[in-house]
């Protein structure tokens, strides 16, 4: 960010922290419809449209450092071989052979010169051009050009490997926008992986998402982990296009000007590298994002951890926790989010994932039937818009489709809280 960005934003959690009602002209928001967490109908909706077309982080560069190296993916309900080619690329396909539909790996992960299907031996290269088949004198005139594995969008962010199951969705910087932009200062290509775990949790996995997407329910579920370490009255929330949001909240200073999570993060830091590039936002505040339609991470100059929901069904979804970080060379593996190498969640995120069951159950009882969401959480809002526009909202029984108040005034680079500061000044 350069000076006049992070002087805005300076600005605008003092503007938060002493207004007495939303900003003027800030639409009221129409509860969301109950149904969008519980309806078959909606869920089924979101499985056609959100998780066909969006942009879905799969893998991380050093899951398949080589050429040769492959990892199967099937987080989001397809059969997917992510291979790291000989050229350097890293190509997606679908697990299916040519032939007969059957997988072509069976291994989670693992090195081959060239991808073999078990079933009868057809044999594909890196890049899924068919090479070879068994016994090719019983076929008559197979074009082998046309035999290929049928290849999955796959685009990089630095050491990050995205897919995306619509051949017309926009590229994936197209997809994030300005915030590509305001990643360069993270260094993205040059973070390591090290950590990657998974949970099953009972609830719809937008109930686990949204719990980090907002800090209304932070001094209630979290009053002695995130609320002393992170000034919730002056969080300045900044909604983009195609559904994803910003939070960027301060650090609660101390008498003396410091910062406990300063404090904390000394305390627990492994003393590997920093991320130098970084700037003051990064290391003065948790700068979080949420990127439709999945991912929730604070990035900071120690570490960029991205957690990630994906469905399982209506009530139940999984959450990865990602932890990425400069080479930490012979210092203490970084993993912000769990401890004993994955063995449980962290103490914040168990907070948020066994109350995010309570919700669900009080959700499927008969007296629930919308949320009404205040402007704190107008992230959320956006998202569920952003969903009905992916999803056609004429696709969309009248009952679950969310109301589109917030129009495109407030989305960046529009900001009319600039303007009402200006005013006041």
């Amino acid at each position: 960010m350069n000076k006049q960005e992070i002087d805005t934003l300076r600005q605008l959690m003092e503007y938060e922290v002493s207004r007495t009602e939303p900003p003027k002209g800030f639409p009221q928001l129409p509860d969301l419809p109950g149904g969008r967490y519980t309806d078959q109908r909606f869920y089924d909706l979101e499985q056609e449209h959100i998780w066909r077309k969006s942009w879905l982080l799969a893998a991380h560069i050093d899951e398949i450092p080589e050429p040769g190296c492959f990892r199967l993916w099937e987080t989001a309900g397809q059969p997917v071989v992510i291979v790291h080619a000989d050229s350097g690329a890293v190509n997606a396909f679908y697990n299916t052979c040519s032939h007969r539909g059957a997988p072509v790996v069976t291994d989670q992960e693992g090195q081959r010169p060239r991808l073999v299907c078990k079933y009868h031996g057809w044999t594909y290269s890196h890049d899924g051009e068919l090479l070879a088949i068994r016994d090719p004198e019983d076929f008559r005139d197979l074009d082998f050009s046309c035999r290929g594995l049928r290849s999955v969008r796959c685009e990089r962010f630095g050491n990050l490997i995205f897919v995306n199951f619509d051949d017309d969705a926009p590229t994936l910087l197209e997809w994030l926008g300005p915030i590509a932009d305001e990643w360069e200062e993270f260094q993205f290509g040059n973070c390591r992986l090290a950590a990657r775990n998974i949970f099953d949790l009972n609830c719809n996995w937008k109930i686990a998402m949204e719990a980090n997407t907002e800090v209304y329910h932070v001094r209630s579920i979290h009053p002695k982990t995130v609320s002393p370490i992170l000034d919730d009255r002056r969080n300045v929330n900044t909604l983009y296009p195609r559904g994803h949001g910003r939070m960027v909240a301060p650090f609660p200073q101390q008498a003396d000007g410091s910062s406990m999570i300063e404090e904390m993060m000394e305390m627990s830091s492994t003393g590997g590298p920093e991320i130098e590039t970084v700037g003051e936002i990064g290391r003065t505040c948790t700068q979080s994002y949420g990127i439709f339609p999945n991912w929730v991470s604070p990035l900071s100059h120690r570490a960029l951890p991205p957690l990630l929901f994906w469905p399982n069904g209506i009530n139940k979804c999984r959450m990865e926790t990602w932890t990425l970080a400069p080479d930490w060379g012979n210092h203490p593996k970084p993993d912000v989010w769990t401890v004993n190498d994955g063995e449980n969640l962290s103490a914040v995120l168990l907070e948020d994932t066994e109350f995010g069951e309570w919700i669900q159950k009080s959700v499927e009882s008969y007296g629930f039937k919308g949320v009404p969401l205040s402007y704190q959480e107008m992230r959320i809002y956006h998202w569920n818009q952003a969903a009905d526009h992916m999803i056609g909202i004429e696709n969309i029984p009248e009952e679950l489709r969310v109301a589109q108040v917030i129009g495109d005034e407030w989305v960046y680079p529009n900001d009319p809280r600039v303007d009402l500061m200006a005013s006041a000044g």
